[in-house]
This record gives structure tokens, C-alpha cells and sequence, in this order.
């Protein structure tokens, strides 16, 4: 087949492939896309959190879900055996004296990061260990309403499908399932799990890969909320874990502070250290342990008052704190729905956050070069 008479070439090699505009100024870097990246999913998204009035039906919630937005539905839990019957008395005549898993950290920082001297970290889970959950609620009650009260920080948080398991005796005045988000996610809740704290107890920043239902029964939650395209946003580090251990006994069976010890994991038995992937930025403090990508956050802030669900989706990064109501409690249970990761929404986000990755490692092993450039010719300096 003979070739097309072209009309207008002024040269062969002006028919020779070009790379692609990238839209950057210059040639742009690999900092460029990433900031793009960030900027855009902003342009493009609300600053705000939908709030519904009404439970949403499968079609509607599924919207939110291939979207990958969150929403909160004012009341939405309203009518729950839960919302009408739980408060401390009743919680206590239904669990009486069983033995319950307790987190106890000496200021609420369970499963954090511990800043040490000379930027040095440490993951810092809690000292776990059984009560009577009478006794376990009292201390937590006794924490928030006794101004004296100096003692570790208590709070029942297991996230091990506990309502179905230790707190079963509960588990019949709270729904088996989210209706609207078993039909639209074609699955039962991997794990439903029951909080009770006091507003000492604040959870990290971090992402979980389910689909998350948060109920809030009795308090307030306070959420920070960062969508997973700022995962260049969060300084993620390998930090070492350890744990907070219990060294003594507990005095009137209360654990003091004073008491609580860091301990490396593996260190007496001899095996080899830990380190755990974890967000070391925290957007309430805005200026420390950022990264380039840090000042482009744009976090959606959200409370949850009693009877409110937040719909919190897969991957995005969350940080929690709370308040009390008049008894000194914070109650609340969520469902756990298994994220899908067929499709592009899993690969995708884990190539942002390796990209984000691999740009702040070389924007660090410039900086370590230049550094040891500048030792190296105040060395020669001084020869």
C-alpha cells in the first residue's frame, strides 16, 4: 500500500514523536505532579462533609462508596435500642463484673507516636490487660468527673468484632448489620466493635482499609479527616514499636502513671525489632514533622453528636478525640465492612502514597548530600 502524499512536512524529523505536555511549568518534577495531584482532587472535591437527615438507600450509599466521600446522618441511630436505653447504669446491669479487655496508656495515646529527644520516635501501643467491667467503668467515669483524679487512662477499645464477642450481652440492642450498606456492599460487617471511653483518649492519625459505619451513642467523637490522595500530606515513617507495660501492681486496682514503663518490643526475648508504617504529621499541629505536601492539606473536620452516623470510607485518614456526657462517658460502636480491592481504588491509592514516598526519600538524600558536602569542605577547610 503506497504511502499518503503529506503536504506541509517541512523535515522528517518534525513528524518525530514529542513527550507529552505535562501541564507544568518547565519540564516539572515528580514534586510537581504530586502537589498537582493534591490540588486538583481539592479543586475538584467539596471542603465540607455531606450531611444527610435521613439513612440513604443502597443506590445513594454506593454513590458516596465509588466516590470515596464521606457523609453523616444526623440522628440516623436514633431510633436504636442503644440510643434509648444505654447510659452507665444500664451498660453496668447488663455487663455486671464479666472480664473485659482495657487499653491503659498514662495519657489517652494509645497506639501513637512517642516523640523522644533528637527527632527519635517510638509506636507506642498500651498496656492491655482484663478487668470487670464494672471496674473499668467506674475508672473511667472517675477520670473524667474527679478533678483529683491522676491516675492512667482507661478506655475499652479491643476493635476485635468485641461486640460480638465480650459484649455480646450488648449486642442485641444495636443492629446485626448496616441494611443500606450490606445490600450495596453485598457483605455482613467483618467486625462490629464497641467503644467506651472518656474525653482523655485521643486516636492518632491513621487510614483502616474497610468501609467504615461509626455510630456515636453517648458523647461526642470529634473527627479529622484527610482523603487518601494526601497521603503525601502525612510523613509516614517506619517507627519502632514498643509498649507501654504496667511496672508494679495496681494500688485500689488502679494503674498509676507513674507506674507505666516503655518497653521495646522483643528486647527481653531476644528477637528482632519492629517497626511500624505510621503517619508522624498531625493537622492539629499543623507545623511539625511536615512534609513539602504537608501545607496542602485540607482536612474536613466533623463531631458527632449522640444518635449520628458518619459514613467513613476506606483508606482515609482519620483522627479521633471526644467529650462526655454528664455521667463522664463516651460511648460509640462502628461496623466494619471489608474494602473491595479489585478495580482501581487500592492500586491506585497505594501508588500515590509510594510516590509520595519516593519523593520525600530523595528530597532527604539530597538534603543528606548537601549536608555531608558542606562537612566535607569545612573539613578540607580546617586541613
Amino acid at each position: 500500500m503506497a504511502d499518503p502524499k503529506i503536504v506541509g512536512l517541512k523535515s522528517p524529523e518534525q513528524a518525530l514523536p514529542r513527550p507529552a505536555p505535562t501541564g507544568f511549568e518547565g519540564e516539572g518534577t515528580l514534586h510537581d505532579a504530586v502537589r498537582e495531584l493534591i490540588t486538583t482532587y481539592h479543586d475538584l472535591n467539596p471542603t465540607t462533609i455531606d450531611e444527610l437527615h435521613e439513612e440513604p438507600s443502597p443506590l445513594e450509599f454506593m454513590r458516596y462508596v465509588a466516590r470515596n466521600r464521606p457523609f453523616v446522618v444526623r440522628k440516623g441511630a436514633s431510633s436504636w435500642t442503644s440510643h434509648k436505653k444505654w447510659n452507665a447504669a444500664y451498660l453496668e446491669s447488663i455487663m455486671g463484673s464479666s472480664p473485659v479487655n482495657v487499653a491503659i496508656t498514662p495519657h489517652g495515646n494509645a497506639d501513637s507516636i512517642l516523640h523522644l529527644p533528637e527527632t527519635r520516635t517510638l509506636f507506642v501501643k498500651p498496656f492491655e490487660t482484663t478487668l470487670p467491667f464494672s471496674t473499668a467503668q467506674s475508672h473511667v467515669q472517675n477520670q473524667e468527673l474527679d478533678l483529683a483524679w491522676s491516675n492512667s487512662t482507661y478506655y475499652l477499645q479491643t476493635q476485635n468484632d468485641n461486640l460480638r464477642g465480650e459484649y455480646a450481652t450488648l449486642f442485641e440492642d444495636v443492629p446485626a448489620s448496616i441494611s443500606w450498606a450490606r445490600i450495596a456492599l453485598e457483605n455482613d460487617p467483618d467486625a462490629i466493635n464497641f467503644w467506651l471511653g472518656n474525653s482523655a483518649s485521643t486516636t492518632a492519625l491513621h487510614k483502616d482499609n474497610y468501609e467504615n459505619v461509626y455510630v456515636q451513642v453517648l458523647g461526642k467523637k470529634h473527627f479529622v479527616l484527610l482523603p487518601p490522595a494526601e497521603a503525601p500530606c502525612v510523613n509516614e515513617k517506619a517507627i519502632l514499636a514498643a509498649t507501654y507495660t504496667h511496672d508494679g501492681s495496681p494500688e485500689a486496682g488502679v494503674h498509676k502513671k507513674e507506674d507505666m514503663v516503655v518497653k521495646i518490643d522483643g528486647a527481653e526475648e531476644g528477637e528482632e525489632e519492629a517497626y511500624v508504617p505510621f503517619a508522624t504529621w498531625d493537622p492539629d499541629r499543623p507545623e511539625e514533622h511536615t512534609t513539602p505536601f504537608s501545607r496542602y492539606s485540607q482536612p474536613l473536620r466533623v463531631t458527632l453528636e449522640e444518635g449520628d452516623m458518619l459514613y467513613l470510607p476506606a483508606l482515609w485518614y482519620h483522627k479521633v478525640s471526644q467529650s462526655c456526657n454528664a455521667e463522664g462517658l463516651c460511648c460509640a460502636v462502628n461496623y466494619w465492612y471489608d474494602l473491595d480491592f479489585s478495580g482501581g481504588f487500592w492500586a491506585s491509592s497505594s501508588f500515590v502514597r509510594g510516590v509520595g514516598l519516593l519523593e520525600e526519600r530523595g528530597r532527604r538524600k539530597v538534603q543528606d548530600d548537601t549536608e555531608s558536602g558542606r562537612r566535607h569542605v569545612q573539613e578540607s577547610t580546617w586541613l
